[in-house]
């Protein structure tokens, strides 16, 4: 391909996404005026990042300002959805041209190791790789976990005075139409949940099976299960953690409970696409994420870090408290459709 050729398609997926854009979310951040960081010439690094990511509005817009202030030259323009929408979207642009985008930050490994076996991404190492967490890197070196993001059982403080302690106890009679779960078609973490749930050598299909009895509500995704265990509009919810300690800060009425079985957790990792625009002011901007500072900032933004010398959030346990689910990636990430497709007859 010559370069001309991979400009010209390059432009045409970013028209197709800026056409297409629907339920995204565009956020471009000005740059400060002062500071930042240099390149090797002394000189500040320069261009423009455009970021696929499932994060927070909120939440990215924190992370890219404090990029800004080490790295002011450099632009970070935000579409967001949920990981399924992202997943539709990088799929039309491939049928159309090259991907629109030069990082992905989203929920589930399985998308990124079905990118990485399409040749999608770009070899990435962090420049502080050994002060991260095992479970956050790929051993190929193509993408890398930026938080720990635990799935645990939220209840409403008003309404629930003794919390179910198990995924186990969620079957019982007690809790038929009490329970709130995301929609995992659009919730990267919930479709991995599926997986991981099926997998698991005591819950399996079995559990989702009795699960899906007791009529859980659906919700689009995990910001409106927590809202409605909040609200008490259903008293039990499946969500990621740091959505509870979120409500709970501002005065919710939201608990959480760790099961005892353990919990399924996503890494929401992040890569550098192949054909990256700009792929040394994309690998600056995802290098930043998982610095020693970037990793502070995901602390006070309520998320578990991917490394252990920034603390935990306030309230938070720490990891050597939690017990995580041994999670085979490579059967979840095969798994997945199927297990979707089981959850989604069995609860609706």
């Amino acid at each position: 391909m010559t370069t001309t050729t991979r400009i010209g398609r390059r432009v045409l997926a970013r028209a197709v996404a800026v056409a297409a854009a629907g339920t995204l979310t565009l956020t471009a951040c000005a740059e400060p005026d002062e500071g930042g960081g240099a390149t090797a010439n002394g000189e500040n690094a320069t261009g423009t990042v455009t970021l696929y990511t499932s994060e927070p509005q909120a939440k990215i817009d924190e992370i890219i300002s404090a990029f800004n202030e080490e790295e002011p030259d450099i632009a970070v323009e935000v579409f967001r959805a949920g990981t399924g929408d992202l997943r539709a979207r990088i799929a039309a642009e491939q049928s159309t041209g090259d991907i629109g985008a030069d990082v992905l930050l989203a929920a589930d490994v399985p998308t990124f190791e079905s990118y990485k076996e399409q040749d999608l991404f770009r070899e990435f190492t962090p420049s502080d790789a050994d002060a991260l967490l095992e479970v956050a890197t790929d051993p190929d070196g193509y993408y890398v976990g930026t938080r720990i993001i635990p799935t645990v059982i939220a209840y409403n403080t008003g309404d629930v005075d003794e919390p179910p302690t198990s995924w186990t106890e969620l079957t019982e009679p007690d809790y038929v139409e009490r329970i709130v779960l995301p929609n995992p078609d659009i919730s990267g973490a919930a479709a991995f949940n599926a997986s991981a749930w099926s997998l698991h050598p005591d819950l399996g299909p079995e559990w989702i099976e009795a699960l899906g009895a007791n009529n859980p509500q659906v919700a689009e995704s995990n910001g409106p299960v927590a809202q409605a265990v909040a609200e008490g509009a259903r008293p039990i919810g499946i969500v990621v953690d740091y959505l509870v300690r979120d409500l709970a800060a501002a005065g919710s009425p939201i608990g959480v409970s760790y099961p005892e079985e353990g919990v399924p957790f996503i890494t929401q990792p992040g890569a550098v696409f192949a054909d990256a625009q700009d792929p040394e002011a994309a690998e600056l901007f995802l290098d930043f994420i998982v610095s020693q500072r970037g990793q502070e900032i995901a602390v006070e933004q309520s998320y578990l870090p991917v490394r252990d010398d920034v603390g935990t959030p306030e309230g938070a346990p720490s990891l050597d408290q939690i017990t995580l689910f041994d999670q085979d990636l490579e059967a979840i990430a095969e798994n997945q459709d199927s297990a979707v497709t089981a959850f989604n007859e069995a609860t609706r």
